[in-house]
Formats: C-alpha cells, structure tokens, sequence
C-alpha cells in the first residue's frame, strides 16, 4: 500500500532544471521522519518508490553527512539533522525571543504551551514547553496540523486569500481522512465549520479547539504579532484535556493569562535587538568533494551539496541571494541556483525580490522524532561504538540532585562480550567520591580533564571518565570506560584508553550542542 502524499508536498512534476537526486534524498528523509526515525532499506524502498540501488546510495550519502547512521539493516535519523532544522529556527528568531515567555506561562499554569506558525494551510509547531505528566501532549517541534482541527488554524485561515481557501477545500477533498498529517488520528466525521470559526477567530482575537483533534485534548490560541506588520507572525496555544479544564474553562481561567503572556511577547519582538549574523558555515564544497574521492559512486555529491544549502541560513541570514548562498557553501552559482529552485519545488525555500528564505517545511526533515530525545538516547550509539572498539564496558551517569555525599546515577550503558566484566544497570546509584565518573563530575575545570578510579569501588575495577558539557560548558554528565586492573594498567588507561574516551564525549557533546538548541533535551 502506498503511502499517502503529505499535504504539502508538491503535487506537480519538477523542473527540469531541478536536481533529481536532491529530490530523492528529502524523500528518504521524509519517510524517515514520518515512521518516527528508523526504517529498514526494505521499508524506505516501499515507502519513497526508489529502487534499491538508489536507496542504498541515498543512505550511505546521508551517512556520511552524519544525517543518518546505518543500524543492521535500519537506517536511523542522527542529531546531527537537527541542523537543518536549526537553520530555519535559527533564521525564524521567534524561538529564541519567545522561548522564555513560553515557558514561563507554562510554569504559571502548570499547562503545556505551544508556538506554532503557518506551512501552507496546516500550521507547524516551532517551540514545545510541555508538562511531564502520565498523561500529557505528544506533539513534538516541527509537527504539522491541519489547520481546521487546531485552535491556532482559525486565527492563520483569517488572513487567508481566496486561492488559499481553494487550496484548502481542494486538500480536504484529496485527503478525507487526514492521513497526510502523520501527528494527527484519521479525521472523523465533524462539521464542516472552519470558514465560520475563522471569521469568529477574526473577531475576537482568540481561538478554542474543543476536542477537534481527538477527544480529552482542549486548547486556546491567541495570535502573537509581527510589530512591524501587523500580521500574525506565531501563534501561541495552552493546551490542556478534559479532566483538568473544560473548553470553557480554558476561555475563562487560561485566556486571560494568556493574553497576558501574549503582550509580552509582542514587547519581546518590538524591543529585540537586531539580529548579529554568525560566520555562515566554511569548506563545504571541499568536504563534499573529498567525500566523493574517498567513496566513489556509492556518494552522491549532488544530494551532500545540495543539503549544505539549507544550514546557509541562520541567524541574521534569513534572507540570502544567490550570491550570498554561493559564498557561504563555497559552490559554483549555477550548483547553487540548481539546488535552491529544487527546494523552492519541494516548498522548503520560498523566493522573493531576488531572495531566498527557508520555509517551516524544513523541520519536516527528521526534527519531531528527535525533538523528544534524551541525553540518554542520544548518547547510546556512542557508548556501543566505544565498547565495541575497545571491548571494555562504557557508561554514562549524571549527579543525583540533593544528595550528601554526592552520588552519581547510570542512565546508560554498553555491555562487553566478555567473560568476565562489569555489570552495573541503568539506574544503579554509587557514591560519587569513589568513581571516576562521579570525579570527573566534581572535579574543578582545568587539566588533566580526566578521572581514574583504582579498585576502589571493587577489588580489581578499574576506571577512566571524562565530563560531557551542554552547550553552555556545563559538565552534566560524565563517560567511562571499565577494566579489570588485569587487562589494562593505569598508564595504559591514561595512553590507550583516553584518546578514545575524549573522541567519544565530543561525538556525544556535538550532538548535545545541535539537539538543545532549540529544545530542551533531558537528561533520561
């Protein structure tokens, strides 16, 4: 069975200036998104129409790019997508300046808080400050809609045009049951009363969702303006369910304070300070080159190209000319312009007055099944490399809050297939004085940013550890490799062991930097 098309995706034949395989690879990373980040080449073959050859070929790209990792027979979706992602949010700014409103109406309320913006007549969340409830909302950064079954849809469908409308009803009609909104059950059967909701929305400067999307989810919107236009630039929602507040007591007890929130928001945008561009990325073009020299046919340099285009785009650079983007990537200008009208195609740029600018379609390619992660998750493939080049046992534990003495807690692992090895699960809690991760947590910034424990836990364990910083440089958990003190000596642990360990925190601390970026990542 065929996959139905997403809504926004583009239903005529591309140009003929387009790069094919651009075109195939965002199919890969689509279908990879929508099946929640890991298919098998099998499945991706099903899912995209491509043959297996080019799937193969596809994957591998993407594997170099770091985009994707091959599991087995899966391919995986990588933090390090994010980044393309992180580009339009980057550029957007809404995020970074309303991030901290967000949350905070959220802390207030003790209700999940949603920013979303418009994407064709769907509407796509760009921040998430969600409560960590037995039951709470799902929905995830970079999530897509159908704006009629929203609370945000109305307040967006109220500045709509005619020809939008018509593509509205000509979506509805194509697609009854929504099953091109993959966040989303099938649609049941409602009233057919947008158009009236939009004029009401238009009236009354808010929106409610009773239960459109499922039944128990409850929300209110209200729009956040662009002070410079007067248009909706956002829109921001509380969302809660049925057993804590009613519909209409979200219009009674919530809207207020949202209101509240909102215009605080709006000041945000007034006030914000100009946006300081950062140096665009360097060397691109020569990575994608020695990429190609190095695997043959099995890279296509065409699809790693065209993918640097996207992280052009950044703060302070949310509009680029064709010039700008061809400096920025190192490509020649005609292998930029080729990518940037297959994106505008795809609907991931929009072009105007001579400029191009991302569009909310590029957090469809992998950002909500990683939007959710946890420092954990993200670390495990990490850990299993280690172990596996190494085969000695590695692990991953954070400071417990509030403990005295200090302790540490395993929120990951990765076991040896030895005889005789450690065995310490997730979970286990060890004082943190008598580990070397617990001392690489406390030990003070500065050389030799290592620890070592010998024996000291257990006769003949023997350790190494490092810290792993967040983005601010904050230690917030540390790595390390176990031995038993026969296999390997202290001065083999600092020699061999070490340069290996410190590789490994980068990997894990890159990943970290890219994936908090624009979301919260906890700790497990």
């Amino acid at each position: 069975m065929t996959t139905p098309l997403s809504p926004t995706a583009p239903r005529h034949d591309p140009p003929a200036e387009a790069v094919a395989p651009l075109v195939r690879g965002v199919a890969v990373l689509t279908a990879l998104t929508e099946a929640g980040g890991t298919l098998s080449a099998s499945a991706l073959e099903r899912r995209t129409g491509l043959a297996r050859s080019t799937v193969d070929r596809i994957t591998a790209t993407l594997a170099r790019t770091g985009y994707v990792r091959q599991d087995g027979r899966d391919a995986v979706l990588t933090p390090r997508v994010m980044e393309l992602g992180n580009a339009y949010l980057a550029a957007l700014r809404l995020p970074a300046l309303l991030d901290g409103p967000a949350d905070a109406l959220a802390d207030e309320l003790d209700e999940s808080v949603s920013l979303a913006v418009a994407d064709g007549d769907g509407i796509r969340f760009i921040h998430q400050a969600t409560r960590r409830r037995a039951m709470s909302v799902s929905f995830r950064i970079g999530d897509l809609l159908p704006a009629e079954r929203t609370a945000p849809g109305p307040l967006f469908a109220a500045q709509w045009t005619e020809p939008e409308w018509t593509a509205w009803r000509a979506r509805r009609a194509a697609d009854p049951a929504d099953a091109g909104f993959p966040a989303v059950p099938p649609r049941g059967t409602t009233a057919d009363d947008f158009a009236a909701r939009a004029d009401r929305a238009r009236r009354d400067g808010w929106a409610l969702d009773d239960q459109l999307i499922e039944p128990g989810l409850v929300a209110v919107s209200v729009p956040v303006r662009d002070p410079a236009t007067g248009r909706v630039a956002c829109v921001a929602s509380v969302v809660s369910h049925t057993s804590r507040h009613t519909a209409a007591e979200l219009r009674t007890a919530l809207l207020p304070r949202l209101r509240t929130a909102v215009t605080a928001m709006e000041r945000e945008l007034r006030e914000a300070a100009p946006p300081r561009p950062g140096p665009p990325p360097s060397g691109l073009a020569g990575w994608t080159t020695a990429s190609k020299h190095e695997l043959g046919r099995d890279f296509v340099e065409s699809l790693a190209r065209g993918l640097t285009i996207l992280t052009a785009f950044g703060e302070g650079r949310s509009a680029l000319t064709l010039t700008d983007v061809a400096k920025a990537t190192g490509l020649a200008r005609a292998t930029a312009r080729r990518a940037l009208i297959t994106y505008e195609h795809l609907g991931l740029v929009t072009a105007r007055d001579r400029t191009f600018s991302l569009t909310p379609r590029v957090l469809s390619l992998g950002y909500p099944p990683l939007s959710r992660t946890t420092l954990a998750r993200l670390a495990a493939p990490h850990l299993r490399a280690l172990t596996d080049r190494l085969r000695e046992p590695t692990a991953l534990a954070v400071p417990v809050p509030g403990t005295d003495p200090a302790e540490i807690q395993y929120i990951a692992v990765a076991t040896a297939s030895r005889v005789l090895t450690v065995d310490i699960t997730v979970g286990t809690r060890l004082p943190a004085a008598r580990t070397s991760l617990g001392r690489a947590l406390l030990a003070p910034d500065g050389p030799p940013g290592y620890a070592l424990a010998d024996e000291e836990l257990e006769s003949g364990l023997r350790s190494i550890a490092v810290p792993v910083r967040d983005r601010t440089g904050r230690p917030v958990a540390a790595l390390n490799v176990a031995t038993h003190a026969a296999r390997r000596s202290l001065e083999e642990c600092v020699t061999d062991v070490l340069p290996h360990l410190r590789t490994t925190a980068d990997h894990i601390q890159t990943d970290l930097r890219i994936a908090s970026r624009f979301t919260r990542v906890p700790l497990s």
